[in-house]
C-alpha cells in the first residue's frame, strides 16, 4: 500500500485499483483497505470510499474522534476532491458543470441514476485537461459526495468513463473501436485538500497519475 502521509491522527494512501475500500457484503475474505493497513499501523477507520476499480487518494482516521471530525468535514463539504477520468468523446466547453439530482440504487444493477423528481441535489464541476480525436481527459470536482456521482453525471451527458461497463450502456457512446485500450475503469482520485482536524492547517495530497492515462 502506497502511503502518501501518516501521523498519529490520519493515514492518507494511494489506493490501488482492484482493492475494496470496505469489506465485501457477501464475501468477508476479499481483501480491503483497512484490513491491509491494520497489521502494520494499528486500528483505523475509513472516512470515505473509492470504488474498487478507482485508484488514488484515500483518507483513513486513526481514532474514532478523528473519524468523527473528518466525517463532519465531508458532510459540510469542507473537503475538496479532484479526480481524473478518460471519457468518451470531446465535451464542447473547456469547463462546465453538471447540476442534476441523483437517486442511489435506482435499478436492479444498483446504479445511481438521474432522477429529476425523487433525486437528491448533486453538483459536479468538470474541466477538460486534454483533448484527443475520440476521447478526452477531464478533471472532475464533485461538490456533493454521492456514490457513483461522477460516473453517473458523465454517462448522462454522453461522455461516459472509458472502461466503465456499468454506466457506459446508459449513454449514446461513440464507436468503442476508436477508443484506447485501458486495463480498468479510467477514473483516478487525483488529489484531496482539507483542514487537518488537529493541526488546523490546510493540507493537500496528490496521488501519481496511472501510466495508462498519459501513454498513447
Amino acid at each position: 500500500m502506497d502511503i502518501l502521509y501518516i501521523d498519529q491522527w490520519i493515514i492518507v494512501i494511494n489506493k490501488p485499483a482492484g482493492i475494496l475500500s470496505i469489506p465485501d457484503g457477501y464475501n468477508k475474505n476479499i481483501p480491503y483497505v483497512r484490513q491491509l493497513l491494520e497489521d502494520t499501523y494499528g486500528r483505523c477507520w475509513v472516512v470515505h470510499r473509492l470504488d474498487k476499480e478507482t485508484s488514488g487518494t484515500l483518507i483513513l482516521a486513526r481514532s474514532k474522534e478523528i473519524h468523527r471530525d473528518l466525517s463532519i468535514l465531508f458532510e459540510t463539504r469542507k473537503i475538496s476532491k479532484r479526480y481524473l477520468a478518460l471519457v468518451n468523446g470531446e465535451p464542447q466547453e473547456a469547463s462546465f458543470c453538471v447540476d442534476l439530482p441523483l437517486r442511489m440504487n435506482a435499478d436492479r444493477h444498483h446504479r445511481t441514476r438521474i432522477d429529476l423528481i425523487n433525486g437528491k441535489s448533486a453538483l459536479t464541476n468538470f474541466r477538460v485537461v486534454e483533448r484527443f480525436k475520440t476521447y478526452s481527459m477531464v478533471q472532475a470536482e464533485p461538490l456533493t459526495g454521492y456514490t457513483h456521482q461522477i460516473r453517473s453525471h458523465l454517462s448522462y451527458i454522453n461522455h461516459p468513463i472509458i472502461g466503465d461497463n456499468l454506466y457506459i450502456g446508459l449513454s449514446k457512446m461513440i464507436n468503442s473501436k476508436t477508443l484506447p485500450d485501458v486495463p480498468r475503469m479510467a477514473l483516478h482520485s487525483q488529489s484531496i485538500e482539507f483542514t487537518h482536524p488537529v493541526l488546523r492547517t490546510v493540507v493537500s495530497f496528490d496521488s501519481p497519475v496511472p501510466d495508462f492515462f498519459t501513454k498513447r
